[in-house]
């Protein structure tokens, strides 16, 4: 076989080592256009788990990388001027180009032909070669050529950044914040061989603009970034090599080969720099690739799909932490009101990899201030007892909560003409006496032609009224838990079946749907008839009477249902409000009736009770809600009188392509809370108690609801009490007797998880 490696960088070299040393009569060669010590950049990084890897894979080329790296356990967050150190961070810096040469070295003693100096555009030269691996960068000229057969697709991040070196000395790995008066600017900054040391300077493109950089000016950029950072720099000057400002481009390809062409490194997908991963993606594909091409040496195509098949998932994920990491960073500025030890926090746990526990088995004396910090910050439970978040109360008007734990409004469609049952009255009872701070109930219609299907509540009867009240009742009499109940109107999205006996299709004899437009959810069901003035009046008279009804059951909070694509909703969103009069167009006149409603609910209800409103924050499809757009909706609401926003996503149209994952709305939470500063529910994919006490510590999110996990566990809080060794005070006298198993047995656990967590943790490479 004969394979033609275009570009010298990590990726390739590293492909070809391996493959070479398994496939010893396959002629190698690699093509680069730079000299051999020609290098751009000056350090890379590299975690224990990647070194383990590489011993397992090249003993001699961890040995050479090993020899020559720079390594760390801490990681340091500095913010103008006060610094935290956290432990149990396993890393190591190498210059980029003694990475290089040491490659280069174990190419040569493999037999692999190093060619440098090269044309590297012209592909003629290479066409008698069985592979070609475009391994030239991320602007490949590969990969260009062939954009189309790749499916490529490159976005240009927000941000912008600079590589610069320094002589500066660090112990660690030190992200380094500066607040200048255009806004933050941040440092990533590691040493990588004695006396030399990476800094990549970040900021937004705002602050950018108004520090007046220029993009290839580097002797004005040192000039700036050496006077805000005098004393990070300590006398030591910035050195620079080509380091022009840039903005980073995530790179994707929806194929990954063409022909006999394939792609690695940058060229095939990049990952932002703030997790550490261009380098070791690179590499870790250059394992995938050349263990593919060792299995198929006579099959080509063979090989490249299963390249594809075993490498793909990973690179989607790594892309995807790289993403949220990224994401943090773009708004630097919005975190920047955090007290010091929550930012740090937020910083450590920024791509959602890492969380409390994580970080509390690493260094237990960090997690202690940031946790100390936030009770003395946020607790209102007026003592000096350190609780774990999720247990802290809070207080919303004249309701306190005695913890963070909400439970999501599941549709439990086992109403029967909208009259709850003794369903309902076990399914909330049971989680109260589980230990939940707030239950809000399935979405509760307002009126007949307001219900989703069949077996939803309602609240539009005296009859209605009366079976609530005997469970907001029970629940008053034997628990500490509040209970809400969120209103709402199905509109266009009524008169469906059950969700398992069909799931958004209608039922056989649907009644007139209304919505903001004459817009169908999807080709099944009926298109709705569009609002008229009228028709508005008497949705809103509903909603107040639904109101006072709810009131007086007895029910603690509100909230309004306006989100997932409903009828409020469907007067938010541009998808589905098409409308050309006062309620259409601009998103102050889509605003208009949702506010109303809101607002006349609002005149009627108890003032020291609150309201919440649940919106939809994202479509997850193209020409959707925008950000903005999102914070003038709640801005709204929050001026009207809301007293807390849940913030949802999705369900708006039937195409939508949501990126699902854990903990995966609490961006549009965070966004939401700390633009606007109100507080909010957050949900999606959170599965324990870790996870909350994370998205609680870090501010970006107030509640948090649990929909399928409190389904599957009516003492999901119970079981979360027992593994923090929390001393609950609210558990009923029936069940006390039962923490005297449950609490050594969650304890148990804990050490049993713990333990496998530090024996899985990956060895350190650190020379002795």
């Amino acid at each position: 076989m004969k394979i033609a490696v275009i570009g010298g960088g990590p990726g390739g070299l590293y492909f070809s080592i391996l493959t070479k040393k398994a496939m010893p009569h396959c002629q190698i060669d690699i093509y680069e256009r730079n000299k051999p010590d020609d290098s751009f950049g000056f350090g890379v990084v590299f975690s224990d788990e990647t070194l383990g890897e590489f011993l397992k894979r090249d003993m001699q080329s961890y040995e050479l990388i090993r020899s020559q790296f720079a390594y760390w356990d801490d990681i340091i967050i500095a913010r103008d001027g006060q610094e935290v150190s956290i432990a149990g961070n396993g890393f190591c810096g190498c210059s980029r180009k003694t990475l290089l040469q040491l490659l280069q070295q174990r190419c040569l003693e493999e037999g692999v032909n190093l060619h440098f100096e090269q044309n590297i555009d012209d592909l003629n030269q290479y066409q008698d070669a069985d592979i070609i691996l475009a391994s030239d960068g991320i602007a490949s000229g590969i990969r260009t050529k062939y954009e189309k057969e790749f499916c490529t697709k490159i976005v240009l991040k927000k941000n912008r950044f600079v590589w610069l070196g320094s002589t500066k000395p660090l112990d660690a790995f030190t992200y380094f914040f500066r607040t200048t008066p255009h806004g933050v600017i941040v440092a990533h900054s590691y040493q990588y061989q004695e006396g030399m040391s990476t800094w990549i300077f970040e900021c937004s493109d705002e602050t950018w603009q108004k520090h007046g950089f220029e993009v290839t000016n580097e002797a004005d950029t040192i000039a700036k970034i050496s006077k805000i950072f005098s004393e990070e720099l300590d006398g030591h000057p910035l050195i620079s090599n080509k380091s022009h400002w840039r903005q980073f481009p995530h790179v994707t390809n929806e194929n990954w080969y063409h022909n006999n062409i394939v792609l690695l490194g940058d060229a095939k997908a990049t990952a932002h720099y703030s997790i550490g991963s261009g380098t070791k993606l690179a590499m870790d594909c250059a394992i995938g690739l050349s263990d593919a091409v060792i299995a198929n040496p006579n099959n080509v195509q063979a090989a490249f799909e299963q390249y594809d098949k075993t490498r793909r998932n990973t690179v989607e994920m790594i892309q995807h932490a790289a993403l949220v990491s990224l994401d943090w960073f773009e708004n630097m500025d919005r975190n920047n009101q955090h007290p010091f030890y929550q930012f740090a926090f937020g910083c450590m746990t920024r791509s959602k990899k890492v969380t409390y526990e994580n970080l509390r088995l690493r260094d237990k004396s960090f997690t202690d201030k940031v946790l100390k910090e936030f009770n003395d910050n946020f607790n209102s439970n007026g003592n000096n007892q350190i609780l774990p978040a999720a247990f802290t109360k809070l207080k919303l008007r004249d309701l306190e909560l005695q913890n963070r734990i909400v439970m999501s409004p599941m549709g439990q469609y086992s109403a029967v003409n909208g009259k709850v049952s003794d369903w309902h009255l076990v399914h909330y009872g049971s989680r109260a006496t589980g230990g939940v701070g707030l239950i809000l109930t399935e979405m509760t219609a307002v009126s007949e032609t307001g219900r989703i299907t069949l077996g939803c509540a309602g609240i539009y009867t005296q009859e209605q009224l009366v079976d609530w009240k005997n469970i907001t009742d029970f629940i008053h009499n034997n628990t500490k838990t509040k209970i809400g109940i969120q209103l709402g109107h199905s509109g266009r999205k009524g008169a469906t079946k059950k969700p398992w006996e069909g799931n958004n299709e209608p039922i056989a004899l649907p009644w007139d749907l209304i919505s903001a437009s004459p817009i169908a959810f999807n080709e099944k069901l009926p298109i709705p008839r569009e609002m008229s003035l009228v028709d508005m009046d008497l949705i809103v008279e509903q909603f107040v009477q639904a109101t006072k009804n709810a009131d007086k059951a007895g029910f603690d909070m509100i909230e309004l249902q306006a989100h997932h694509g409903f009828l409020l909703a469907s007067f938010l969103t541009p998808l589905t409000n098409i409308r050309t009069d006062e309620f259409g167009g601009s998103i102050e006149n889509r605003l208009k009736f949702p506010l109303r409603v809101f607002n006349e609910m609002r005149k009627v209800f108890t003032q020291n009770k609150p309201m919440s409103v649940r919106i939809s924050a994202s479509d997850w499809v193209e020409n959707g809600i925008p950000e903005e757009e999102v914070i003038t909706i709640a801005s709204a609401f929050k001026n009207a009188g809301a007293d807390i926003i849940n913030v949802s996503t999705g369900n708006t149209v039937a195409n939508q392509k949501p990126q699902i994952g854990r903990m995966w709305q609490t961006p549009f939470a965070d966004t939401v809370r700390n633009t606007i500063h109100i507080p909010t529910i957050t949900a999606g994919y959170i599965q324990d108690i870790d996870q909350i006490n994370t998205i609680i510590l870090n501010g970006r999110a107030d509640l948090v609801a649990l929909g399928r996990p409190l389904l599957a566990d009516a003492n999901f809080v119970r079981n979360a009490q027992a593994y923090e060794q929390y001393e609950a005070t609210d558990i009923p006298s029936q069940y006390k007797a039962g923490s005297s198993h449950l609490y050594p047995l969650k304890a148990t656990e804990r050490k049993q998880v713990e333990g496998m967590k530090k024996a899985l943790k990956p060895k350190s490479n650190k020379k002795s």
